[in-house]
């Protein structure tokens, strides 16, 4: 019962037709009819929904069961779905599963028990273990070309996820968590190592950046260390100069 709990919540919660039509907004913005985009973490697909609306040729990678399930049957033909988890390497693996919470299913054990004590985790159980299939971004840049727009939500599995990445993409977004900064440092020290970047923040779900000007690692990674463990957390995108 708990894992079609955590379905409706998130439903609810994140396919609302209010949020909705801001990605959409916003996924007009950055991406062009045509251009290909990967949704790493597609959860139940808002973020895929809205960037096929602008145009693009989305691949959705999602490795939970239920949500795989729903998305088989709720998503648009056209879009590619990948039942799996991306890391450094093509492997199995054992994922964390919250049934209640889905959202915060993770692949990185240390990032579950740490969790635990963070703010706004307390609540959370990770009650059950999935098997999951992992390839890599490599991997499906090989099978479905070179995306404009990699977007990762991930549950600190996001260095692991870039870590099987080994060229510079025009936009790429992780989640960050303020409670976990040193992981999103770690992303970012990741992104510099692919190629020359500047950062920007969504913050929330807000479909507006935070910055009028986008900032180098150093002012980044000081703005992410200046916030509150109990901030919201959000989206930081890195712009690569790709030419």
């Amino acid at each position: 019962m708990d894992r079609w709990l955590g379905l409706i919540r998130s439903l609810v919660i994140y396919n609302n037709p209010v949020r909705t039509r801001a990605w959409r907004r916003f996924y007009r913005g950055i991406l062009m009819p045509g251009d290909v985009a990967f949704d790493v973490g597609a959860h139940v697909g808002t973020r895929t929904r809205a960037m096929r609306a602008a145009g693009a040729q989305v691949v959705a990678i999602e490795p939970q069961d239920l949500f795989v399930r729903f998305l088989r049957h709720s998503l648009p033909r056209d879009v590619t779905l990948i039942a799996a988890a991306l890391g450094a390497s093509e492997q199995q693996a054992s994922m964390a599963v919250s049934s209640r919470y889905p959202t915060v299913s993770s692949l990185k054990p240390d990032f579950v028990t740490e969790a635990k004590h963070a703010p706004g985790f307390g609540h959370v159980r990770w009650d059950r273990q999935q098997n999951v299939t992992m390839t890599t971004l490599d991997r499906l840049i090989s099978e479905f070309g070179v995306p404009r727009y990699i977007k990762v939500d991930v549950e600190g599995y996001e260095l692991d996820v870039l870590s099987g990445l080994s060229r510079p993409i025009e936009l790429v977004s992780v989640e960050y968590l303020p409670g976990f900064a040193g992981l999103t440092r770690a992303a970012i020290e990741r992104m510099l190592q692919l190629g020359s970047c500047r950062f920007n923040p969504l913050v929330g779900e807000q479909t507006t950046f935070l910055w009028p000007e986008w900032r180098d690692a150093a002012a980044t990674v000081a703005w992410l260390e200046s916030l509150a463990a109990d901030a919201p957390s959000g989206d930081l995108f890195a712009r690569f100069e790709t030419e």
